[in-house]
Formats: structure tokens, sequence, C-alpha cells
């Protein structure tokens, strides 16, 4: 069962950007964004009260034909389209959502305000794993302020501050006025502070999604030199938001689509999006929020791939997107889970050595999942490969220094000196040290593992202030495990632990002669 993947294309027509995604998914058991398409679409431009413009529709028109021929040329199972503010504030919404089943087949689905909402809370809680707080989505048209307690979508407001809105209301200069500022910082907030639930949310954690919030984080990660290639876990400050926020203000179109970071179609828009952003911090009295790169696409596509939980959001998403990652490059799962055993029962019985907790053998533990990943590009330097997948694909639930910690593990589960090399903006000294004892366990139990059949089954660590002993318990005696790990493994284990090791086996080796 579990290999009966199937193709889901899930589209999302937004005020500002039309989006196609196509997820190559195993219900319940693992899933990959396979492709994607972006088309500036720009809907809600030149719209009356009469509704979409012919112009918006004819560019829509375009784009979804596009669409639709790419999900039947990719072998779709399922497509699942939406359509958001722009559409079902058009007057003429209904009439362009008939014309697109009659000439293209697609039954596009108008999502309501609260029903947009809910999706990008959906897509949010299985990646960020909020339990209580707020989640903001600003999108072309509205922005979504969502409430979650105890891990659930609780309610959701929309209202019309949308970048692309916005930005054709208020804005007429290049760059925008000190009066046109004031006037979209005044609306901003009038709006804002209508939310019901906002008061009683002030000080709560805040979950940031949509285009305007990741271009806002890709903004801040280039200034900070980040080693990463992802966004899961970060987060994206007040301070942060203002320097951009000032930066966009003193430049004219032409300079501000070429700041490192930003899509150079979002140029003339990201100002009111990030002037949004700040209205909600000041209202929650906080001064940051954690990025979600899951939003209503996701959310659209975890209700189809969780649909037979009660409710589609998973009570871990650290744990899943570890597994999910390693099912995806094809892991050896019998191996990989008896290096994490291995690797636990190390880390356990050298406790009052290295004093780590839950948060360090959690890390331990998705390393020794993910250490071999790599193989899937080649067995030579598999080691580094592995890093590599972590440091682009990025791990849901995680934070940027956990994500370092974990791909870091697995460069050095096989050789080297365990340091920070490149990720020297996301940690600090102090974690060198954490991370050569970690590796040192890692690689130990990598090791012991080595002919793959899990002939060590259990390991008995004792020490003294000079020496460290690993006693292995296993029916025959492992002698290739041994020597590969006395080879490779016990010098870093040494210098991790200021002691001198040595390595024994409960089996006696066979007799000579």
């Amino acid at each position: 069962m579990k290999h009966d993947a199937r193709r889901i294309a899930i589209i999302d027509l937004g005020s500002n950007t039309a989006r196609l995604v196509v997820m190559n998914a195993v219900a319940g058991y693992s899933y990959r964004l396979e492709d994607e398409i972006r088309e500036v679409v720009r809907l809600r431009q030149g719209m009356t009260e009469r509704g979409l413009s012919d112009d918006a529709i004819s560019r829509a028109l375009s784009t979804l034909r596009l669409f639709k021929r790419f999900c039947d040329s990719a072998g779709a199972d399922v497509i699942l389209p939406t359509a958001t503010s722009a559409v079902r504030d058009a007057a003429n919404g209904p009439a362009f959502v008939a014309r697109i089943r009659d000439e293209l087949g697609l039954e596009l689905r108008i999502l309501d305000g609260e029903r947009e909402a809910y999706y990008g809370v959906i897509g949010a809680l299985n990646e960020v794993g909020l339990r209580e707080g707020c989640i903001l989505d600003i999108g072309g048209g509205s922005a979504q302020l969502s409430e979650v307690r105890q891990g659930r979508y609780v309610r959701g407001e929309s209202r019309t501050l949308g970048s692309l809105a916005l930005t054709e209301r208020f804005v007429r200069h290049d760059p925008a006025s000190r009066k046109e500022l004031g006037a979209l910082r005044a609306e901003i907030q009038a709006q804002v502070s209508s939310i019901p639930f906002i008061a009683q949310n002030c000080g709560r954690h805040l979950v940031g999604l949509g285009g305007t919030i990741r271009n806002l984080a890709k903004i801040e990660t280039i200034r900070q030199q980040s080693p990463l290639n992802t966004l899961h876990g970060f987060v994206l400050t007040r301070a942060s938001i203002e320097a951009s926020v000032k930066l966009f203000g003193d430049m004219p179109l032409a300079k501000r689509q070429k700041i490192p970071g930003l899509s150079e179609d979002r140029g003339d828009i990201i100002l009111a999006g990030a002037l949004t952003v700040l209205g909600v911090l000041e209202q929650l009295h906080t001064d940051e929020l954690t990025v979600s790169t899951a939003g209503l696409r996701e959310g659209v596509f975890f209700e189809h791939f969780w649909e037979h939980l009660q409710y589609p959001v998973i009570p871990d998403p650290r744990r899943f997107s570890v597994l999910n990652l390693a099912r995806n490059y094809r892991y050896h799962e019998p191996h990989a889970n008896h290096v994490r055993f291995l690797a636990g029962r190390l880390f356990e019985q050298l406790q009052p050595l290295h004093e780590g907790g839950t948060a360090e053998r959690e890390l331990l533990d998705a390393a020794a999942l993910l250490h071999d990943v790599g193989t899937v590009i080649a067995y030579d330097g598999h080691h580094r490969h592995s890093e590599t997948l972590i440091r682009y694909n990025g791990l849901a639930g995680f934070t940027q220094r956990e994500i370092a910690f974990i791909a870091l593990l697995t460069r050095y589960h096989r050789k080297g000196t365990p340091e920070r090399d490149g990720y020297e903006s996301l940690l600090s000294k102090e974690d060198e040290v954490v991370l050569r004892r970690l590796a040192a366990i890692l690689r130990s139990a990598e090791f012991l593992e080595r002919g793959r059949n899990a002939a060590v089954k259990d390991i008995i660590v004792s020490w003294s202030d000079e020496a460290l002993r690993l006693t292995l318990i296993a029916e025959e005696h492992p002698a290739v495990e041994i020597w590969e790990t006395e080879r490779n493994a016990l010098p870093l284990l040494g210098k991790a632990f200021h002691r001198t090791v040595c390595l024994d086996s409960l089996a006696a080796p066979p007799a000579l002669g």
C-alpha cells in the first residue's frame, strides 16, 4: 500500500499570483513537491463595481489553460483548484467560475474568507506545530489572521489588507509619499484593530505565511548570510521588517526590484505588505514571527493527504518531517533504525558526561535516521550529500539552528573533525562542543552497525576519570564492527569525552585452529 503514489495538483488563483503545485504523495506515508509553476496574473488589477476587468480575466484564462494542460501532461490523478479574494469579491465572480468550468473543465472553488484562513492554518500547523497563538497570511487581495488553541484552528478573520489591494488604493507615487505612508498605516491600524480576538492574543506566538512574508524573510537571510537554503523555522523580527520598510521607502521601483531576496514582480507591492505585518506585530505587542513555508496550497493538500485522520494536522510535525525526508530519499530503514538505537543507548549512558537532554537527543535521533540519505546521489562523499539535502530541504518544525545541527551531524558521521565551518551565523562556539560529542556518538553507532545486519545488539558503557569502555552485546563476536569502530570512531569519541577509549565484546572470538 505504501508504494501507491499519486500526483495531487493544487491550483491557487490569488489576487496577485496564480500558483500550481504538484505533489507526489503516498497517503499518510510521504509526500514531496514534484513541480511548481508561478505566474503573476494581477487578477484584482482594474477591478471595478462591475467586477474583474476583461484584461484580468484574459490573463487568468490563459494561465489556467496552461495549468490544466500541465496537469494533464504530468498525469495528475487529482486536481484541486481554488480561488480567493479577487474572485469572491468580484460581482462577475460566479460568471468567471462558470466560464472556467465550461472552457477548461476545472471546477474552481471560491473560498470565503474564513475558509481561506482555515486552509492557511492547516498548512502552517503541519509545519510549525503551533499550539497556542495566531497565524497571519498576507495575500494580494486580503490578509487573514487566525486564532489557534490546543493546536487547532478556532476562528479566522479576513480583511482587505492584501499587498496589491492596499497598493492600488493608497500608493500613487514612486517611492510612496509621506502622506501615502501615513494613510496606509492608518488604514492598516483601523482594520487590524477591528479583529475581535486581537486583544486577547497579545504576546502570544505569531506565525506568518504568504509571499510577502517569505520575501521579507529571504531578504533577512541574505543580510545574515545564512548557510541554509530553506526558510523552515526562520524567525523574522520587527527590527528586520522596519529596516526593510525604510529601504523600500527610500528607493524607486527600479532599485527596489534589485534588492537581494526580493522577487522582482513583488517590488511594487512589498511596502504595503510589510507595513501590514508591522501593524499586526504592533497590535499583538510582539516583536517577532516564525515563518511558515506552507500555507493555503499545502493546507488544501494536507486535507487530502490526511483525510483518514479525524483532523488533518499531525501531532508531531518534527518527527514526521524527518521520516518524510528519509522516505523520499529511500533510506535503508533497518540500518538507520539500528544506528538510531545504538546512538540512543550511548547517549543515555554517557549523559552524566555530556549533560545533554531531550533536545539534544532529538537532534541525534534525526541525524541517525538521515545520515545516509546522501547515498541517493552517490555513495562516494555521501556524508556531504546528506548534509546538502538537509540544508536545501530543511525540516518542518525545527529551528534554523536545529537544522544546521542535524545537517552537520550527518556530514561528520563518517570522518573529519566536527566544526561549525560555514554555519557560524547559526551556531555558537558552545554549540561546537555539543556538536563534537553528538557526532562522536553517531559515528560510533554507525561503525558498530558497519555490517548493516544488527550484529551488535546493545552496548554497555562504563568509565573512570581516565578511561571509557564500550562492551558490546552480540550473539557472535562482531570482529568487523570492532575493527571498523576502533579505526574510524574511537579517536573522535576519545577526544570528545577526554578519555582513552577501549572496546570489547561479551561474545568471545572464535577459537584459533
